[in-house]
């Protein structure tokens, strides 16, 4: 049977069940998914935009919203699909004990997928408020777009890292992840300065990556800049979410049912 053959009912199932255990534990969750990235709007938009001024023609701290806000969709979807998912397939036997259901590994998946992605557009509100509160949103007309944009995001990442979920034998080895995949595109992907400043061969290779297209596309949804290729940003989006997700079925097919 496909991987793409699902039942509507058991995804939204396995996406509630996450729900309900976040909801307990709601407070202490928003803080890390909003501190760091609320933290580094007041820091660096204003201390270091001071310097600044203007980057690509519009305020820095507009700039910095905007990435800032695309970097927690990927911070918050990658950490709930590495750590929170290894400790249900992992730790606690949760995803074995869905296996006893009807739910099948591939429904397992896509409903974690679609709870990542949840998350990271429950933290990226609370970015998108706090970021219009300080002025940082400039176009407010098609401002609202960026939030079903940063879901999209969330599901980007999301498929990925439950991928390596798959095969991770420990904790321990997502230091690998973060240090080979998010730090670089944190760094490189045009989240605090324009992409033309990087060399010609790391600007190819950004290209590829899908936290630059996530900026592409929400930045000149919140800002005065020129919104291009916008279909082309949301493809290499919805690829990575289908590939990860069809790669992580089929791993975690290895891992549990091997």
């Amino acid at each position: 049977m496909s991987a793409l053959s699902l039942q509507p009912g058991h995804v939204l199932a396995v996406w509630r069940r996450n729900f309900l255990v976040w909801k307990q534990l709601a407070a202490a969750s928003m803080l890390g998914n909003f501190g760091d990235p609320f933290l580094y709007l007041l820091g660096l938009g204003y201390g270091l935009g001071h310097y600044i001024g203007d980057m690509s023609g519009i305020p820095y701290m507009a700039y910095l919203a905007s990435g800032i806000l695309c970097s927690s969709a990927m911070n918050t979807a990658t950490f709930e699909g590495l750590y929170s998912a290894f400790t249900r397939m992992n730790q606690q036997g949760t995803w074995e004990s869905m296996l006893a259901t009807p739910v099948r590994i591939n429904e397992i998946i896509a409903g974690e997928q679609m709870w990542a992605a949840s998350k990271s557009l429950i933290s990226g509100t609370a970015i998108f408020i706090v970021a219009g509160l300080l002025g940082a949103i400039q176009q407010w007309d098609t401002a609202l777009l960026a939030l079903p944009v940063i879901f999209l995001i969330g599901l980007a990442f999301a498929g990925p890292a439950l991928a390596f979920c798959a095969v991770s034998p420990s904790y321990d080895f997502f230091l690998y992840y973060f240090t080979l995949a998010i730090t670089p595109m944190f760094l490189f992907c045009g989240v605090f300065y324009p992409l033309d400043t990087l060399p010609a061969a790391v600007q190819d290779f950004a290209q590829i990556l899908p936290l630059t297209h996530a900026v592409a596309l929400v930045r000149p949804l919140l800002t005065e800049m020129p919104l291009t290729e916008p279909w082309l940003h949301a493809g290499v989006l919805a690829a990575y979410a289908i590939g990860g997700f069809l790669l992580a079925t089929r791993l975690a097919t290895r891992r549990l049912l091997r």
